[in-house]
């Protein structure tokens, strides 16, 4: 596996292990770590970051649960997205599912120890949530209030990048660094 660094240059596996080995800075990040675009710990990273697993990491870290507690305690999940994301905590080794031989079935979820490991980092994400979800609430009503379309105002002309882009398509440039998702 060869990595391409910032200037083009192609750099051998040996250098790549020993980037990722933290041995050195890389061009691209400046730290030890390699980007993140190239790295397999992206898909769990994904999986943990997910909305939902923050809220099932959090709810396992005060006790086991059966799933009908923590669909419960979920405010929005569904069935089956909590289904899907207690399977993929459980691929990753965060989760533990015990099938208690009963009738009728009960299963019972909990954290494992590498699970418990996160629960800090997702209670320290909350705590944040909750301690700034006033400013955050004002941050985005700001922000809407100063992006809203006026009406007397044609579209595009509150925004000097949309107005650009509009006027580059309206001249014809096909050769425009806008796109058409950069209108919407």
């Amino acid at each position: 596996m060869a990595v391409t660094g910032s200037g083009g240059v192609r750099r051998a596996d040996a250098d790549t292990s020993r980037l990722v080995a933290g041995a050195g800075a890389t061009p691209e990040t400046g730290t030890g770590r390699p980007p993140l675009s190239g790295c397999q710990a992206r898909e769990v990273l994904h999986r943990v970051g997910d909305k939902w697993s923050v809220f099932v990491i959090d709810r396992l870290g005060q006790g086991g649960q059966r799933f009908s507690e923590l669909r419960r305690g979920i405010d929005g999940i569904t069935g089956r997205m909590l289904t899907v994301t207690l399977r993929g905590l459980e691929r990753d080794g965060l989760v533990s599912r015990t099938i208690h031989p009963v009738i009728p079935p009960r299963v019972d979820y909990e954290l494992t120890p590498m699970g418990r490991t996160l629960l800090q980092t997702i209670e320290q994400l909350i705590d944040w949530t909750d301690s700034h979800i006033a400013d955050i609430h004002a941050a985005q009503a700001a922000y809407d209030a100063r992006h809203a379309p006026d009406a007397t105002e044609a579209p595009g002309q509150g925004d000097p990048e949309i107005a650009a882009c509009e006027a580059a398509a309206s001249a014809g440039n096909g050769d425009s660094a806008c796109g058409a998702a950069d209108l919407a």
